[in-house]
């Protein structure tokens, strides 16, 4: 829910109705609302209860350092008939039908899923597995923009030149896009963030 952004940063959340949508004990759930706390996705206050953590200036900044490290050495070792190739295919067929309705969200989404197919590239499963919670904390820092389309419209036509570039056998002129790519995300995420600030 966090990574495909039905829940926004600041939201309280609701453990009788969390637990009654999901299906699961209100044990089960509070379990998860401490391995989320833990990990910093909610925030637990007493006798205020749970909401959904807001990304600071500072933790922006570190996710973009952490995705720049991770996807850009991942898709400069990728190649055309890697799965993870594959699913980056998928995701961005996936952004484009989303496009084509004006589901905004689901483009953001289908974005998220063409990332998490980058880290694939890197053959560890132990960073697919981080990379999900970096995924998350972004969903929440692209949620203090509140605006899906402005945020993802942009990216959604580089994703396909990336995909091209490694799928044509260019994995370090692929690297270079992502690169430039991850820097104007960012830009564009951190100026979200200062307007936020100011309201």
């Amino acid at each position: 829910m966090l990574v495909e952004g039905e829940l926004v940063p600041g939201q309280r959340l609701s453990e009788a109705a969390l637990a009654e949508n999901l299906d699961i004990s209100r044990n089960t759930l509070r379990e998860a609302f401490r391995v989320l706390t833990r990990e910093g996705l909610l925030k637990h206050e007493p006798n205020r209860g749970v909401t959904v953590a807001e990304p600071d200036m500072g933790s922006i900044i570190d996710i973009y350092r952490v995705r720049r490290f991770i996807e850009c050495k991942a898709i400069a070792q990728g190649y055309p008939q890697h799965p993870g190739t594959l699913h980056m295919r998928e995701a961005v067929e996936s952004g484009v039908r989303a496009r084509e309705t004006k589901d905004w969200v689901a483009v953001g989404t289908a974005n998220m899923m063409f990332h998490k197919a980058i880290v694939e590239l890197a053959d560890s499963p132990r960073l697919v597995v981080f990379y999900g919670q970096i995924s998350a904390e972004l969903r929440l820092a692209f949620g203090l923009l509140n605006d899906p389309q402005f945020l993802h419209l942009p990216f959604l036509d580089m994703n396909a030149s990336i995909l091209q570039c490694l799928e044509e056998g260019r994995p370090n002129d692929a690297a270079t896009m992502l690169e430039s790519y991850l820097v104007q995300s960012e830009r564009t995420v951190l100026a979200a963030y200062e307007r936020s600030t100011k309201r």
